[in-house]
């Protein structure tokens, strides 16, 4: 919050780094990019107004859905 209210006074876009996924997203936000930590990196996440009172978290997914098994997979196991 404190990085954000200073970047808002210098009228700057930079991009704040955070491994606060439980931050709740404030009005002061919008506009500004949030690099979230997801576990393993940080998900660079641009706050719109529609996101104000949502968590951080919510946009920036820790798991990636490979898809399950395709046909070939399949067929080699019978």
């Amino acid at each position: 919050m404190k990085k954000i209210e200073a970047l808002n006074e210098k009228n700057e876009k930079k991009v704040v780094r955070t491994w606060s996924r439980s931050s709740t997203i404030f009005p002061d936000f919008v506009g500004h990019t949030i690099a979230v930590h997801d576990g393993r990196k940080h998900v660079p996440v641009y706050v719109t107004e529609d996101m104000v009172g949502h968590k951080l978290g919510e946009f920036a997914p820790t798991r990636t859905f490979k898809g399950h098994a395709g046909e070939e997979r399949k067929t080699s196991l019978r």
